[in-house]
């Protein structure tokens, strides 16, 4: 299949080959045993193959989807080799992501249009949101765009302080407020100094979980109008943080912060300590929003941009 054919770079590679190591072992150990003993693709295989597809976090929705795509081959072909089943299931999960991943970035990069570029980042607590910002912060200096931080969760002191260290790592500057500010008030003083400095890119956290009685839907809504004031049309992205590592834990997730805001894109963090790398081919394909980064490591570079075709050749290539 020619798409598999680009070449990627290799240093970026092996890192996303080592990071869904556990996913790949655990998922091809299942199917070796749902085609054991078996010469064909037949019924029972297509059992095994579907429970297999489930218990890899892939999500029965977008399990039944790949199951019926196969059942089309099968009728049409006649016969289907068991041998031929990783080709097959490849492409199909290829094709799934490519319906959401249309003209994906290959780099981090913003438009050059929207000037300065707000991201808006969203997630609940732990699910690696700070560290994130970041990594991402790292990525847009290494690229020579200036950033600009922003501490909108202000309901953790922890959230604050934490993106203060990133800040003082990456050598970008924060926006803060002392804990229990409002948000909004922070977002707003974050993008007059981005616009003030010229900057390209603003990150702004906020919080995922609140411990007033304040609702996160209004909160949101909230900090996005008053951005809006400052640069009519903030925050250009809405990002939501997922940890891959919780498997369906982070579909419940998805849900609800897509229920709570619009989220255009997601980060999928933690891939590299877990065996449910299934997780970022149904999250992709259920919520139509595009997975921008995935998170293979602890290092500074192991956020990565998320590039389907890297992505599938890695879990694949056994």
């Amino acid at each position: 299949m020619s798409l598999f054919k680009k070449i990627f770079s290799k240093e970026k590679k092996e890192t996303l080959d080592k990071g869904l190591e556990k996913s790949k072992a655990t998922f091809f150990g299942k199917l070796s045993k749902a085609v054991a003993g078996k010469a064909k693709v037949d019924d029972e295989v297509l059992d095994n193959l579907e429970e297999v597809l489930v218990t890899s976090d892939v999500g029965v929705n977008t399990t039944l989807k790949i199951i019926e795509r196969i059942e089309e081959r099968v009728a049409r072909d006649k016969y289907m080799g068991t041998d031929e089943l990783n080709q097959i299931l490849r492409e199909e999960i290829a094709g799934l992501l490519s319906e959401t991943h249309v003209g994906e970035a290959e780099e981090f990069s913003v438009p050059h249009d929207k000037k300065p570029y707000v991201v808006m980042v969203v997630g609940v607590n732990g699910v690696g949101k700070t560290t994130t910002i970041g990594k991402l912060a790292h990525q847009f200096k290494n690229q020579g765009l200036k950033v600009t931080l922003g501490a909108a969760d202000t309901f953790r002191a922890a959230a604050i302080d934490q993106l203060q260290v990133w800040a003082d790592r990456v050598g970008v500057p924060i926006i803060k407020q002392k804990m229990g500010s409002d948000p909004a008030s922070v977002a707003f003083d974050t993008l007059s100094s981005a616009v003030a400095e010229n900057a390209d890119v603003v990150l702004v956290d906020t919080a995922g979980r609140l411990h007033n009685k304040v609702n996160l839907m209004n909160e949101l809504s909230k900090v996005k109008r008053v951005m809006q004031k400052v640069v009519p049309d903030a925050p250009h992205d809405v990002l939501l943080v997922l940890d891959g590592s919780t498997g369906q834990n982070a579909f419940e997730q998805a849900k609800q912060f897509t229920k709570a805001t619009e989220v255009t894109s997601l980060a999928v963090t933690k891939l590299d300590g877990t065996a449910k790398g299934g997780v970022v081919i149904g999250i992709s394909d259920q919520f139509q929003i595009p997975v921008k980064y995935i998170g293979v490591g602890e290092g500074l570079e192991d956020l990565q941009v998320f590039n389907k075709y890297e992505f599938v050749d890695s879990f694949f290539n056994i």
